[in-house]
């Protein structure tokens, strides 16, 4: 998986930060058409009873090889769903970036998000891949390393409400092809989607990936 520079400047993500609903959903919804290598897949939203249905997110399944990263971590805590778009953005544009800019640290890659709890309160560890280890780690910043692991990846393109469906699509994919995850899953938020003039872009045209690796 290869994914663009993105300088830390550019990270503006507390907009659509709404991971309660990725977590939540993660478990809810589940997929019944057996999943190939590289196929497309398309779910239907959830109607509601008050609100209109929402197109359905387009979820690309890929099972290939993870990216070797070094990755600049920070854990955090919600108490709600509304404070976790606060704090990642916290976390990404002012505290990962000033150490990024203190140590003269190389951005290698797009934010990414580890999540440990499906309700409040909720855990979770964000990053941002960078070129080197700094020579010494501020407190409560650590190190994370990623291997080249086999991985099945999700390109999801949609609403964030709905990523919850991408991961009962790779949860199935373990399951069909009789594989074991390893390691907690985590995402990247490959395409930043507010524009260069600060609007949200469409969600169906900014791709988040969400990995699984296995063995």
């Amino acid at each position: 998986m290869k994914h663009k520079k993105i300088p830390a400047a550019t990270f503006f993500f507390a907009a659509i930060i709404l991971m309660l609903n990725a977590c939540n959903n993660a478990s809810e919804k589940k997929v019944e058409p057996s999943i190939k290598k590289d196929s497309v897949i398309k779910q239907p939203a959830k109607k509601e009873e008050s609100m209109p249905a929402k197109k359905a997110p387009v979820i690309n399944i890929m099972d290939t090889l993870s990216t070797k990263y070094t990755v600049l971590c920070m854990k955090d805590s919600a108490a709600n769903s509304e404070r976790i778009a606060i704090k990642l953005g916290a976390v990404y544009n002012i505290k990962l970036a000033a150490v990024i800019k203190k140590n003269g640290l190389k951005v290698t890659g797009a934010p990414m998000a580890w999540y440990k709890s499906q309700k409040a309160p909720f855990f979770f560890e964000a990053g941002i891949p960078v070129d080197k280890k700094p020579a010494k780690l501020p407190a409560g910043v650590t190190l994370k390393q990623i291997g080249v692991d086999s991985v099945i990846v999700a390109h999801f393109y949609g609403p964030y409400d709905l990523t919850g469906q991408a991961y009962t699509v790779l949860q199935d994919w373990i399951k069909d092809h009789k594989k074991k995850a390893i390691h907690p899953p985590y995402e990247i938020y490959v395409e930043d989607p507010m524009d260069k003039n600060g609007k949200l872009k469409d969600p169906y045209k900014v791709q988040t990936d969400i990995v699984f690796t296995w063995k």
